[in-house]
Order: C-alpha cells, then sequence, then structure tokens
C-alpha cells in the first residue's frame, strides 16, 4: 500500500479542523431574528398581594376575591402578606416581595405617604405594582383601582339632605385619616352638606374598626341629647354606632348611613333595618387579576381604573340598589 503524500495528509486536517471551528461557532451564535422578553418565556407567574390588614371584614372580601380570580388561571401564585393595620410592617413586606423577585406587585396601603417610597423602589426594581383602594402619593406605579370615594361621600350627603330635609345634628365616624379615602370621604361630604341646615356636632377618627366607633358613638351619645343622623366611612362604623345606640335606647331616633354594601354585612344591615343606607364601594379584587395578566403579557393598561357604585336604601334594595351617577 502506498502512502498519500504529506500535503495531502496536511490539507486534509486542516479541513476538519476548519469544518470543527465552524460548528462550535455556530452552537454559540446568536438566534436568527429578534429576542422575545423573558417574561413571555416564563409558564407560571407569582404575585405578591400586601394587605394592610384583615380586621375589616371588606379586606378579607378584598382577598377572597383575589384569590377567586386567581384561582381561575393555573399559571397564577398569589402570596399574601397581612400587615395587621402595622405600616412599618407592610412596608417591610413589599420589601420581602421585591428582594424575593416576584413577577407583579399588588399593594392595598395602610396609610398613603410611608408606602410611597418602598413601591416606587419596586418599580424601580422593574415590578410593576397595582394599587388597590387607597392611594400613595405621586404616580409612581403601574395602575390605581379603585372607586371614586369622593363621589360616594358626596352622594351620601345629599342623600342625607334629603332625607333630613336640609335640617339636622350629624355624627361622623371617620376612617383612618391618614388614609386617602377616608379623606376624601369626608371631603365629599362636607361639601355635599355646606350651606345646608346639617350641623356637625361630633367627628371622631374610629380607624374603621366597629369597636372604635362603638366606643367613639357612646361618647356622642353621652354628650348630645339629639342626634338625627350619624355617617360612617364604612359599614361596622354604622354598626358600631347603631350598636351604641340601641344599648342607649336611642336607635330609633336617628339614621344610620354606611359604605361598602359587602352583601352579607352593609346590604344585610339596610335589608335588617339596622342601617338606614349603604353605599358600595367595591374591592377590585378581580379587576387587580385581570388588570395584572395584561400587564405581565405586556399589554397596555390605564393608569387609573375607576369603579362603580350604587346605593342601597329600604326603596331601592329590591331592585339591587341604585347606581350612582
Amino acid at each position: 500500500m502506498q502512502l498519500k503524500p504529506l500535503a495531502d495528509l496536511v490539507r486534509l486536517w486542516v479541513a476538519l479542523a476548519l469544518t470543527a471551528a465552524g460548528l462550535t461557532a455556530c452552537d454559540k451564535g446568536e438566534p436568527a431574528g429578534p429576542k422575545v422578553p423573558a417574561s413571555k418565556h416564563k409558564s407560571s407567574y407569582t404575585i405578591g398581594m400586601s394587605q394592610c390588614n384583615l380586621g375589616e371584614p371588606w379586606r378579607v372580601e378584598m382577598n377572597a376575591q383575589v384569590k377567586l380570580a386567581a384561582d381561575k388561571h393555573p399559571n397564577l401564585k398569589v402570596i399574601f402578606k397581612d400587615a395587621q393595620n402595622d405600616t412599618l410592617k407592610q412596608r417591610s413586606h413589599v420589601e420581602e416581595f421585591v428582594s424575593s423577585g416576584v413577577d407583579l406587585l399588588i399593594i392595598s396601603p395602610k396609610e398613603a405617604q410611608p408606602l410611597t417610597e418602598p413601591v416606587a423602589k419596586a418599580m424601580e426594581a422593574g415590578i410593576p405594582v397595582i394599587v388597590l383602594d387607597r392611594r400613595l402619593v405621586g404616580d409612581k406605579y403601574t395602575c390605581f383601582i379603585g372607586a371614586d370615594n369622593k363621589k360616594i361621600g358626596h352622594a351620601a350627603g345629599d342623600w342625607l339632605r334629603q332625607k333630613l330635609a336640609n335640617k339636622g345634628k350629624v355624627v361622623e365616624l371617620k376612617g383612618l385619616m391618614t388614609s386617602t379615602p377616608g379623606q376624601d370621604r369626608n371631603s365629599g361630604f362636607r361639601e355635599a352638606i355646606a350651606g345646608s341646615g346639617l350641623e356637625m356636632v361630633f367627628e371622631a377618627d374610629m380607624q374603621w374598626l366597629e369597636p372604635h366607633a362603638r366606643q367613639e358613638m357612646e361618647s356622642a351619645l353621652s354628650r348630645f341629647p339629639k342626634i338625627d343622623a350619624v355617617y360612617a366611612h364604612n359599614d361596622p362604623g354604622a354598626h358600631g354606632a347603631f350598636l351604641a345606640a340601641k344599648a342607649a335606647g336611642r336607635e330609633k331616633e336617628m339614621l344610620f348611613v354606611g359604605i361598602d354594601a359587602l352583601p352579607q354585612e352593609g346590604v344585610g344591615y339596610v335589608q335588617q333595618g339596622i342601617l338606614d343606607a349603604t353605599f358600595q364601594y367595591p374591592t377590585g379584587g378581580a379587576e387587580a387579576i385581570d388588570t395584572a395578566l395584561k400587564i405581565l403579557q405586556g399589554e397596555p393598561v390605564p393608569k387609573e381604573i375607576t369603579l362603580g357604585s350604587r346605593v342601597f336604601d329600604k326603596d331601592n334594595i329590591g331592585q339591587g340598589g341604585r347606581e350612582l351617577k
């Protein structure tokens, strides 16, 4: 057998080496076409839900609606944290969500100012944020979802003016006044009764809690022999006021108006004759999940989503209440 010339062997070796190098280069090269965002490749998403407290039935319902809506989507996992009415704890929860790298944050803040900074930091970290129910300071969030609290407060004032024929002594039991709903429900109501004969004889911050509302109402009853109406910023507050008045034997002397209108709470109280009216404040739980899905899928969403409201009283409750215009 005759060996190939040395030159042929060298040419064969070079060709094989170049072929191997070319294959390696192809393996390491960038794929053709534009890159798809990393989020598009994810098969599941984690949402952090920061709730300011679960001491209010309305907030328990909000979490339940968030869970119900999320459970319809197997690719969503929601982690719930309850701040137990502690602003510092809620700040810590937001920071934990950011450090763990959740895909999206939903927050219903206890107070506006203290939660603004941690939410802004979440946005800076690339985590979209849905603010639910209570506003923050400024606009460093992705989307706000909530009803118009000022409009609801104004509607409550208009309702009382009509029922009391523009004359009477009123007690106002406020929600937490460092929260935007408390501020708006107060200012809307005051604008509605301005210039009328309705006189505000007693006001107190009951911090959204029924036991506090009952205590404050006991104080009002001890000081004022005549009270024509109680306007509470939520239904638990109105119910607490009713219980205090009933214990004093004075519940039939006045009207009781609240806000929230949960079917099992405010609306039920109107049906039982405990409250005279309740104004709906939707939780926005389902809307929050719908909006979260759009954000995670890269779809545009509005900066604000305003939810509608209804009033329920003895005249319209059989018809499902009346929509606020």
